[in-house]
């Protein structure tokens, strides 16, 4: 039953009924079936959305006439301190949070919550005194109270009051059996000691050493470092064997030297600018907080690699890529359970609830697709956001961390002046992870010490938390002096640690004893056969006759009893000839076969997009669903994950309505999957705007920045149908401005062929760089754009397409895409009413890297020709303003360079299909000719009856 029929029976003559299972509830949560005791619990949480307020309302106040109307508790009536056991031990588990002694600040008192306290039950000193069991719980009602404040209301608040009943309950026994935080040895404990002595030693050194440089300290949250430590030490031990972190630069320096084992040394020549990544000019390198690192690190359950992702600024939008170079390690280790590697991503506090790609990669946690089985999310909770803490204006809900309710993970809120906490948070969430292969958030709430940066006066403007904050010792020296009284530190060992560590790093070397080495990690992903590669280089991308016959044969069955739709089956039926010969290919073949061929050569393809399996267009038909189904579990059959001795991997996943999250998941994949076919679809091709941050600062960027290489390939549907301003341009303009020293490539494929030789030969020839491809619409039907079988058994793609006329030319039309076969077209029309035009038609087929020798060589044969480019776009967008000087450079003596085209303009496209014809017509007639419009003009009157 779900949330609005619960709701629904709490009127009419339902009420009592549910009335009674609720007083039964407050009496014993056990007594009531399992979906009511859910149920119940989020009311009293109020987690449950879709309630009406007025029966949560009702609800509390039944509960409360309930105890308050009880008996005192003596003789038979025992029952009153009881129930009021029941009732406190379920409120301090749904509410124990709000009153933890989780903030080392005390701006902001913990809230008073009636429900936690004696007096909302009308309780008396003789009730409080009674002996009482309850579950883990044992002793006067009074010496339960002190067990609960312990338990939910310590250093730790826990938020998993509205997760399903197994993991409410594994939660339970882990928190009421150890009293709410860990146990640990004095070893354990200098170990925590002795990582946060690091993490402050480190910020205070550089803070003396490079005075005013930024460097995003980790000052007032260091129980950050010995958080991570215990992570990573731990996933280890239980079978973990790699973790892929990501985080912005808050701490990011401490993390590389105290966990990562970056040598200090190789720091400090970056603040005093003596690194120098590379003296290749197209290096751009970055700044020291956004720079990625790996290593080994020994742990007692053998080594683990470590990879730090690299990071723009753009907060938040690192998490995605780590998820999905988790998904890409997981995959290549075979690793279906998702065990073996760990996402660890951190967070800030206003950004976590701030950023929208926050919400969209919880979204993809749990689905097919995406899911990395789970990840630990760490939030640097230091309570402003660059200058803003009031919570009038960070935020709506109580924490910043409430946007983890979306993916049903449980938060934990840990004082950062609490070590041993803060680790046993960790430790707590990690075991979560590896049970329920879900998210957890840690909610690590402290302070920062400066400002933003190390240049801002935080006084200005929170003068009230900065006179806090100043008289605060430090999380190390209040550690110090806990342990100290335990007898784990003896006196004046606590100068001594500070004095060796300070010594360490004068010294430069690294810091982490358990670093297994400083060379190239064998357990890293290999790149180096793709280094060194050039655009230019050769790649034998055509097939057999034989074995696309056999491969058109294994992609068009179905399993016995499997119903496909009519219009699917005629699909199929169409590729078995075209895979024959019989019939030419069409481009949703081409595009098959081309998937088909590169899983047969062992390579692995992984395609997503919000219609991937079908097509926006309806042309690719990978995943059929079987129309007879009555078992929606097994409705589907993917062709190409059947092909006959075929053991490389295919995915096909129609992804949730996101661009930024989904595209940054499949550049991550990308970067950690060198040997598999990564392509991003979007619906129509300006959908991507909605995730330019990650074509911005990863897809063209990433390799000149961090010298991180990607073959990530990008569809993206182009092409003007009349269908408006956001269903016509994929905005080819933004990529060619983007396009520089190499680093990516991008094409507008005209041919069934062409799209075939070119998704393999992305693969097939070492040379890696993200591909955009301007992929088409209309002329996905277009007979036009048939190939014969023939070309895909010899040649390959061509980044320019010549003209087979030997007229006398005087004009050469250059184009790309859809706008070509308009073009030939409305020239075969002339020639057919008898007018040979003069004008020959050059395709180009691949914009940037620029195949100027190519194009030079088709120009060639044309002497004195004036050469013309034409586009849909307007000339303010799409290729010309871009590509100018390279067509001009490419002209033979003699030869002039015009455009022909829409005229500039604010919108993409027009909006009217009328318009669109009209502006559609005009620039095909600037484009061949004035005379095509005379000569149509005198033919059709030719044409029309004489009165």
């Amino acid at each position: 039953m779900d949330d609005s029929q619960h709701a629904t029976v709490m009127y009419g003559g339902n009420a009592a009924f549910v009335e009674a299972l609720y007083e039964a509830y407050l009496t014993d949560p056990a007594s009531v079936d399992s979906d009511w005791r859910s149920y119940f619990d989020e009311v009293r949480a109020g987690a449950a959305e879709t309630v009406h307020s007025e029966v949560q309302q009702r609800f509390y106040q039944l509960g409360r006439q309930r105890l308050q109307a009880a008996p005192p508790a003596s003789g038979e009536n025992l029952s009153a301190a009881q129930q009021a056991a029941s009732a406190l031990i379920s409120a301090y588990r749904v509410y124990g949070h709000i009153s933890a002694a989780k903030n080392p600040l005390t701006i902001r008192a913990p809230a008073v919550v009636p429900e936690l306290t004696p007096e909302y039950y009308n309780l008396t000193a003789q009730d409080l005194a009674t002996p009482v069991k309850e579950g883990a719980f044992s002793g006067s009602l009074q010496d339960i109270l002190g067990q609960l404040q312990q338990s939910y209301c310590g250093a730790i608040g826990f938020e998993f009051s509205y997760l399903p009943t197994g993991e409410r309950e594994w939660f339970q026994q882990r928190i009421e059996s150890s009293k709410g935080r860990g146990s640990y040895s004095a070893e354990q404990k200098k170990r925590i000691y002795a990582k946060l002595n690091a993490a402050e030693g480190l910020e205070k050194y550089l803070h003396q050493r490079y005075v005013g440089q930024k460097r995003f300290s980790l000052e007032g949250s260091e129980s950050f470092i010995p958080l991570m430590d215990a992570l990573i030490q731990t996933a280890g031990k239980i079978g973990i064997k790699e973790t892929v972190i990501g985080m912005a630069h808050r701490g990011r320096l401490n993390v590389l030297v105290n966990i990562f084992g970056k040598k200090p040394a190789d720091l400090f020549d970056e603040f005093e600018g003596k690194k120098v990544l590379s003296d290749d000019p197209d290096v751009a390198g970055d700044v020291k907080y956004h720079m990625g690192f790996s290593s080994d690190v020994r742990t007692s359950g053998g080594p683990m690699h470590l990879a730090l992702a690299f990071n723009p600024s753009h907060l938040e939008i690192v998490s995605p890529v780590v998820h999905g170079s988790v998904r890409a390690r997981q995959d290549h280790r075979d690793d279906l359970e998702r065990k073996q590697v760990l996402p660890i991503t951190i967070h800030g506090d206003a950004a976590v609830s701030g950023q929208g790609v926050v919400m969209e990669t919880l979204n993809l946690s749990r689905l097919r697709g995406f899911s990395t089985g789970g990840a630990v999310r760490i939030v640097i909770n230091n309570q402003v956001g660059f200058t803003t803490s009031d919570p009038r204006d960070t935020r709506s809900s109580r924490y910043c961390t409430d946007i983890a309710k979306i993916a049903n993970a449980p938060v934990m809120h840990v004082n950062g002046d609490d070590p041993e906490a803060v680790v046993f948070a960790g430790e707590l969430a990690l075991a979560y992870r590896q049970e329920f292969g879900k998210d957890v958030f840690v909610d690590l709430i402290s302070f920062r010490r400066h400002g933003h940066n190390e240049g801002d006066d935080p006084t200005m403007t929170q003068p009230i938390m900065y006179r806090e904050i100043k008289a605060h010792p430090g999380t190390r020296a209040l550690y110090a002096r806990t342990l100290e009284k335990e007898g784990v530190l003896g006196a004046g060992e606590e100068a001594e640690l500070i004095t060796t560590f300070r010594d360490k790093l004068d010294q430069g070397a690294s810091v982490v004893t358990e670093v297994a080495n400083e060379e190239q990690s064998k357990l890293a992903i290999n790149w180096s056969r793709h280094l060194g590669s050039h655009w230019t280089d050769d790649a034998e991308t055509s097939v057999s006759a034989e074995r696309l016959a056999k491969l058109a044969d294994a992609l068009t069955q179905v399993p016995e009893n499997f119903t496909t739709h009519r219009a699917v089956d005629r699909v199929l039926k169409n590729r078995r000839e075209m895979g024959l010969g019989e019939a030419m290919v069409d481009w949703g073949m081409g595009e098959t076969l081309a998937y088909a061929t590169l899983l047969e050569d062992g390579f692995d393809v992984r395609l997503d997009g919000q219609d991937a399996g079908r097509g926006t267009f309806v042309h690719r038909h990978a995943v059929l669903h079987d129309q007879g189904a009555v078992d929606a579990q097994n409705e589907e059959f993917m062709p190409l994950a059947h092909l006959p001795g075929v053991g490389s991997r295919i995915e096909v996943i129609d992804s949730t309505l996101s661009e930024e999250a989904v595209l940054a998941f499949e550049y991550g994949y990308s970067t950690s999957a060198p040997e598999t076919l990564v392509i991003w679809e979007a619906q129509f091709g300006d959908f991507a705007n909605g995730a330019q941050t990650v074509i911005d600062q990863f897809i063209s960027a990433g390799e000149s920045k961090w010298q991180r290489l990607s073959g990530l390939t990008l569809l993206l549907p182009h092409g003007y149908e009349g269908q408006g301003p956001e269903h016509s341009s994929a905005r080819l303009e933004r990529y060619l401005q983007l396009c520089a020293q190499k680093n990516m490539q991008v094409v507008v494929p005209s041919s069934a062929a062409q799209i075939f030789h070119l998704l393999r030969r992305q693969m097939i020839r070492t040379y890696r760089k993200p591909l955009i491809i301007m992929s088409p619409k209309s002329l996905l039907r277009n007979k036009a754009a048939m190939s014969p079988l023939s070309d895909f058994t010899e040649g390959k793609f061509c980044e320019v397409i010549g003209d087979d006329t030997r007229a006398a030319v005087r004009r050469v039309v250059i184009s790309s895409g859809k706008l070509y076969w308009e073009l030939y077209e409305t020239r075969q029309k002339a020639a057919d009413n008898g007018q040979v035009l003069d004008v020959a038609l050059i395709r180009l087929e691949q914009l940037y890297p620029f195949p100027g020798q190519y194009l030079s060589r088709q120009l060639e044969q044309y002497p004195g020709a004036d050469v013309v480019w034409a586009q849909e776009e307007p000339q303010n967008q799409g290729a010309w303003l871009m590509i100018r000087d390279d067509l001009e450079a490419a002209l033979q003596p003699g030869q002039t360079l015009s455009y022909a085209g829409r005229p500039r303009s604010a919108s993409t496209a027009v909006g009217y299909k009328h318009l669109h014809d009209r502006e559609q017509a005009k620039l095909i007639q600037a484009a061949l000719g004035a005379r095509v419009e005379a000569e149509q003009t005198r033919a059709k009157k030719e044409a029309t009856p004489q009165s």
